[in-house]
């Protein structure tokens, strides 16, 4: 039997419901019809319950899903997707670039070196992640301290670690064959290095003006949908049924607050050095298609802080600064990222940093919501001081999305490091310069490739 992840209305019923209390809705009365009638809860960490709910079932799923989407919320105030009310709220939104940067003259352009470090850093850090993905955190704990790798230093190893231990957190069975340091051959194939390039694509395609349609068209042409997930997928289903953007981010779409926005920010980064909110406005138009409110807010954070770090003249703490600015206020992305940068700067042990962001956002949130994984990142690229391996090493060893936090937290490094040769040898050899993905020619590219391509869009006018 086939059993399609992440689209399943039964399974979305329960991660709506979760949303909705999350979000500042009241779901109480209708998920008790959902549990009177024996619907169950979403599955905690697979994309799928493993057996088909009954026909009964499935169209209650569909019809409470409608209903949850109509009530209204406590925080839409405080919390606006519409991006003329988000930088109405953002008071200190980053001033614009100047005219003639605007226009594509004297555009500041940022060092290829520091490109392909920064795709470097993004495909290290994603590959450190990969074999503890969906791993508790004790486990990821348990499994490096048993390699002899902890605090973590460099990739995991099943070298050493008992089989017990194995057997009790194993490896995510769909990367450990080639992302293991014993196995790893080049850079394996991973959504968050395909949307990377899938945005390369959009900017060569229809340049830094496209529009939300835009993406929806290249993904339609481009993207395979089994390498879609999450809210990816469901948009991706939406398109296909007719549903046009923004619509397609909120129709029977409980994903919309996780970071699959986030993942796609880096190239909007990248291509808008000096100009974080250019860059947040590009990364707006992008998530919108998938997201809403805080799930957009995550991606115009990062890509923020990239285009900040990509000029080479600031910290991690100034960039991690101008990327606050382009979030509401009063948002909960804003409180998580106000709480990591405190709790970064308090403890000196990051082991205590991650145990609070835990105890915080564990019991409410799924491990790839945006917000617990935003905190995490930030708290780790604040408590590392931007240093490259202890970035991505605090980054992978919190937990949760450890692919996707440890990848932006690398390309975010990466390019504050400025050059590939400033990334240590024993992050840099075993990916060999070369990545493998699915999405047309792109497969077997080197790094240094990409960031050629990347430099072309950043100065084309």
């Amino acid at each position: 039997m086939l059993r399609l992840t992440w689209v399943q209305p039964e399974d979305l019923l329960g991660h709506e419901l979760r949303q909705a209390r999350l979000d500042g809705r009241s779901p109480s009365a209708i998920e008790a019809r959902w549990r009177a009638a024996g619907g169950p809860d979403a599955p905690p960490r697979a994309g799928a319950s493993p057996h088909r709910a009954s026909r009964y079932l499935r169209l209650l799923a569909e019809d409470l899903l409608d209903e949850l989407a109509d009530l209204p919320s406590a925080l839409s105030e405080d919390e606006p997707t519409d991006l003329d009310r988000i930088k109405s709220l953002c008071t200190e939104w980053p001033a614009p670039g100047t005219p003639q940067a605007r226009a594509g003259e004297n555009r500041p352009a940022p060092d290829p070196a520091a490109l392909e470090a920064a795709w470097l850093g993004r495909a290290i850090g994603c590959l450190l992640g990969k074999p503890v993905e969906k791993l508790p955190l004790d486990g990821i704990r348990a499994l490096a301290q048993a390699a002899g790798n902890w605090p973590l230093h460099t990739y995991f190893t099943a070298v050493g670690v008992p089989e017990d231990l194995l057997a009790a957190y194993p490896w995510n069975r769909r990367s450990a064959a080639t992302s293991l340091a014993e196995n790893i051959d080049g850079m394996p194939e991973d959504d968050d290095l395909d949307y990377p390039l899938l945005n390369l694509l959009l900017l060569r395609r229809y340049g830094r003006a496209f529009s939300t349609a835009e993406v929806a068209r290249l993904w339609l042409d481009e993207l395979p949908p089994g390498r879609s997930f999450t809210a990816e997928r469901v948009a991706c289903r939406n398109l296909l049924t007719g549903i046009e953007p923004p619509y397609t981010a909120r129709h029977r779409n409980p994903f919309r607050e996780w970071t699959g926005a986030l993942i796609r920010a880096d190239v909007h980064g990248w291509t808008n050095p000096g100009d974080p909110g250019a860059a947040a406005e590009q990364a707006y138009r992008d998530a919108v298609l998938t997201h809403t409110a805080n799930g957009v807010y995550a991606a115009m954070f990062t890509a923020a802080v990239i285009a900040t770090a990509a000029t080479g003249d600031h910290d991690v703490h100034a960039c991690l600064r101008t990327g606050r600015r382009v979030i509401p206020p009063r948002s909960r992305l804003a409180r998580a990222i106000d709480h990591a940068v405190q709790l970064a700067d308090t403890h000196e042990d990051f082991d205590d940093v991650v145990d609070e962001i835990h105890a915080r956002y564990s019991p409410a949130h799924h491990w790839v919501h945006a917000l617990p994984n935003t905190a995490l990142l930030t708290a780790a690229l604040t408590h590392a001081d931007g240093d490259f391996t202890d970035s991505i090493c605090r980054a992978t060893s919190g937990g949760w999305d450890t692919d996707s936090v440890g990848a932006t937290a690398g390309s975010i490094a990466g390019l504050l490091a400025g050059a590939p040769t400033a990334l240590p040898d024993r992050w840099r050899a075993p990916l060999k310069n070369r990545l493998a993905t699915t999405v047309a020619g792109f497969d077997g590219t080197g790094f240094d490739t990409l960031a050629h391509l990347t430099h072309l869009e950043a100065t084309r006018s």
